[in-house]
């Protein structure tokens, strides 16, 4: 009886021990605990740093000749979803600042459940969404100077993408900058991006995962860009939020994944 009972046992902990998402025993693998993600930026195929801004010439799907002095944006509610749908939320929300390499590393945590190693759905918001996006809330955003008007809705930028346009003929300024879109006076219209990822990465133990952004891709996809039109201000202007929007749904993607 004795024996019996104790092969029940033992058949006990090997099923309870076993992740069924990824068939990985669970009692041999190390707990995800922690991921990092990078950032890196480039104008199609062209690495962009700030030693580039001010200098370097780009030039935009419309043909206009343009030069980069800033570009800031927020990244947030990141998410690693299992092949059962399960969702592991990670802590956190980042402002890039190309001005900033130390920006470039973001170290999150497993907020929520237990991870193990496995293939996932990476998913994350460009900018808050409406719950997050609450005017004045964030310290750390306010210091940085990143607050979105209350006239225009309130909350946060998404991003500050500035420069000079036609700078081979009559060099003039642009202002990229999105957030909350305003319909009229006191009427406000969300306008973040929700990205989701395929197909899945991999995470293990100690996992970084690259995430690039083409910045020409601003001015390109689907809605090509005339900074003839569209410069300066753009904050107030729904139209513009709305095409930005829109611009924004191809300007990222994975890059290299890496695991210790």
């Amino acid at each position: 009886m004795k024996k019996i009972f104790a092969l029940l046992f033992f058949c006990f902990v090997l099923i309870s021990c076993k992740n069924d998402d990824d068939n990985i025993d669970c009692c041999s693998q190390p707990i995800v605990t922690d991921v990092t993600f990078t950032f890196s930026h480039n104008w199609e195929d062209t690495e962009v740093t700030e030693n580039d801004f001010n200098t370097m010439q780009y030039i935009n799907a419309n043909g206009e000749v343009l030069t980069i002095a800033r570009i800031r944006y927020l990244l947030s509610r990141f998410e690693l979803v299992n092949t059962n749908g399960e969702s592991f939320p990670l802590t956190g929300y980042k402002l890039i600042d190309l001005s900033n390499p130390e920006s470039f590393t973001f170290n999150t945590t497993i907020s929520d459940g237990t991870l193990y190693p496995g293939l996932y759905t990476l998913k994350f918001v460009y900018g808050f969404n409406e719950e997050d996006n609450i005017d004045g809330a964030y310290p750390d955003l306010n210091s940085a100077s990143w607050n979105w008007p209350a006239m225009l809705g309130g909350g946060y930028h998404f991003l500050q993408f500035d420069g000079m346009y036609n700078v081979d003929t009559t060099s003039s300024p642009f202002n990229y900058h999105n957030g909350t879109a305003r319909i009229s006076d006191g009427n406000y219209e969300q306008n973040f991006v929700s990205f989701e990822f395929f197909p899945e990465v991999e995470i293990n133990y100690n996992t970084t995962i690259e995430i690039k952004m083409d910045i020409s891709e601003f001015f390109k996809n689907p809605i090509t860009w005339d900074l003839n039109q569209y410069n300066t201000p753009l904050m107030p202007n729904y139209d513009a939020q709305k095409m930005m929007q829109q611009n924004v749904g191809s300007v990222f993607s994975i890059g290299q994944i890496t695991q210790e």
